[in-house]
């Protein structure tokens, strides 16, 4: 009796990879329209803000949003409101705000400090103004970004993830960015100027160009 020829296993193989090809169209059908329509990217810094924003600090405000969850451009448009990046002859206000984003004193250190209240300046001795220990005993918003020890609203990087921490902390990182930048300074005013400056940073949206 003649051996009974071995059944072929490649039927099963090929139907499985007419499957994946067949499940791969739409997403090779999307790539390439995207790319010929150029769609803009929403995170993406626009034509305006590589004009506007100092290149330099764009790393700091993006590793501050991935770390508290706060749009950079945000961070961007507060930087610039305050201290118009930090190009101001002083940064030290005339009621007292310090720093590359002009915090209170008391916001930043606590306002459970002994010497707080009023306006925010207090009396704060200096080496407290800058110690973590400190600002996590009074509750403040200073943060030690760079890890040299010392949570420095002169400092830059301090300066911005301590924004992004206060801002966080108002709801920001939760979609309520006006009542967030509101609680930063409450003026309508000062809302405006920055939403207006945060949402000209970032590429707009087809859809928002049409309206």
């Amino acid at each position: 009796m003649s051996p009974k020829p071995k059944k072929k296993k490649t039927m099963k193989k090929n139907k499985h990879a007419s499957l994946f090809k067949i499940l791969l169209i739409p997403f090779v059908i999307l790539t390439i329209y995207f790319a010929a329509n150029d769609l803009p990217n929403p995170n993406k810094l626009s034509l305006f803000g590589e004009e506007e924003v100092p290149p330099q600090y764009i790393p700091i405000y993006k590793a501050a949003e991935k770390e508290y969850g706060v749009p950079w451009n945000l961070l961007a448009a507060h930087h610039r409101v305050e201290t118009k990046f930090s190009t101001m002859k002083s940064l030290i206000s005339p009621v007292g705000a310090e720093g590359h984003m002009q915090f209170m004193p008391c916001t930043f250190v606590g306002w459970s400090h002994p010497t707080c209240g009023d306006l925010g300046k207090g009396d704060i001795p200096e080496e407290q103004k800058t110690d973590p220990k400190a600002i996590e005993k009074y509750g403040g918003y200073g943060v030690d970004a760079n890890g040299d020890g010392l949570a420095d609203p002169f400092q830059i990087e301090d300066a911005v993830f301590s924004a992004a921490n206060y801002l966080a902390h108002n709801g920001a990182a939760n979609g309520e960015i006006e009542q967030a930048v509101y609680s930063y300074n409450h003026s309508t005013e000062y809302v405006d100027d920055v939403l207006y400056f945060a949402e000209r940073y970032i590429e707009k949206s087809t859809e928002n160009d049409n309206q």
